[in-house]
């Protein structure tokens, strides 16, 4: 029964990937685009306000939560299988970390290079007991998070989703409702007091993030302290996010509703990527007019949405998986894995 359990696809985790490529974009184009500072009271600046207390660190955390659950699963199910799961990983996360290497020319904070580094950590912690590692990610996440450091988050957060992989959260989520509403009220709560605090540190006026300037600067303070705030508080307004839609996910007809959610989200990999195909396509274009606006980007991002999850329904209705995830399978495997579905 757990082998059977073992190879089948859990499809709350691709309607998860799909969320968090939702989220990720609005903030990887502002740092592409650079657009121009909002001026004060208008819909940019209000805009810029939205990104910086419910999008920036909070989809990231999600990513980064789901690719350690995808390192407990791969290993589970490539050892179960009688493979030598840490050679097959190492190819796994070497691949990872080439396709990351050349994204990261075009897209400055692109995360794969990053995770497929906390991959080659993560892989000593495979054989901890689930308990211990889920000790040692929430001190982690605390602590960098106290610091405000998002890029020493990342491997805590990976290490959570390690951790959860062990104890099968996701594969028991029928039989875990009342823990998971437990648990999401709790997040809602938390995310609340923590979205409070950031908030009485919002900037009077729109700011470009992490200025330069002198350290005694007034203004420069309050946005350092109003954005650290943010990092502190991202996996907390993270989790309550992802509790709320696994609760919503129990029903059908939510299901049925985000379907194209779970299809953006199987092909995670090449959507991640053709999104900063898109953006630099859009950058190219709007070079034209001179200056970009935050809402301008937003808009953008809505209709790279519309065009990679039609294009992920009509490719995984014809293919198995997503180019990109096929030619990762391929170098991890060393063997060409068919793509065509039989018809």
């Amino acid at each position: 029964m757990e082998n059977t359990q073992l190879q089948q696809r859990i499809d709350i985790l691709d309607y998860l990937r799909g969320f968090a490529l939702l989220g990720i974009i609005f903030m990887n184009i502002i740092s592409m685009m650079s657009p121009e500072l909002p001026a004060l009271n208008s819909q940019d600046a209000a805009y810029q306000r939205f990104l910086y207390l419910f999008v920036e660190g909070r989809f990231y955390s999600i990513f980064s939560f789901l690719f350690g659950i995808g390192f407990y699963i791969f290993m589970t199910r490539a050892l179960a299988k009688g493979n030598n799961g840490y050679t097959l990983f190492l190819r796994r996360i070497v691949a990872l970390f080439a396709i990351g290497f050349i994204h990261q020319m075009y897209q400055p904070g692109e995360a794969l290079a990053l995770y497929a580094i906390c991959g080659l950590l993560l892989i000593p912690f495979y054989k901890l007991p689930k308990h211990i590692n889920l000790l040692i990610a929430l001190i982690g996440i605390i602590g960098f998070g106290y610091l405000g450091n998002k890029l020493l988050l990342t491997f805590p957060l990976i290490l959570l989703g390690l951790a959860v992989g062990q104890f099968r959260v996701f594969e028991r989520l029928a039989s875990l409702q009342k823990h998971i509403w437990g648990f999401t009220i709790i997040m809602l709560l938390l995310s609340a007091v923590g979205l409070w605090y950031q908030v009485q540190y919002l900037p009077s006026k729109p700011f470009i993030p992490f200025m330069l300037g002198g350290v005694l600067d007034p203004f420069l303070i309050q946005v350092n302290q109003f954005l650290n705030i943010g990092i502190m508080i991202g996996p907390i307004v993270s989790a309550a996010f992802v509790g709320i839609l696994i609760l919503l996910l129990q029903l059908r007809a939510v299901q049925t509703l985000l379907a194209p959610l779970k299809y953006y989200g199987r092909m995670a990999l090449t959507n991640y990527l053709s999104q900063t195909v898109l953006i630099l396509l859009a950058a190219q274009w709007l070079q034209q007019s001179g200056t970009t606006t935050y809402m301008q980007t937003f808009y953008i991002c809505l209709a790279i949405h519309l065009i990679l999850i039609l294009f992920s329904m009509v490719w995984l209705r014809l293919f198995k998986m997503g180019p990109m995830e096929w030619l990762w399978r391929a170098v991890t495997y060393m063997q060409v894995p068919p793509l065509l579905k039989k018809i």
